[in-house]
């Protein structure tokens, strides 16, 4: 199938390359970079006060 894999909660992609602003925070298991939207991104992340 030529879908792609989706990746961090279904909000990501996996891709060789990611676009501008997308963000890559985990690899997928064939070493593909999951990109993550803008709009997916956490606005902070929880270990920082």
């Amino acid at each position: 199938s030529g879908s792609t894999r989706k990746c961090w909660n279904r909000h990501g992609k996996c891709r060789q390359k990611c676009f501008r602003k997308e963000r890559v925070y985990v690899f997928c298991t064939n070493n593909k970079m999951c990109c993550v939207k803008p709009k997916y991104q956490p606005k902070h992340l929880p270990w920082k006060a």
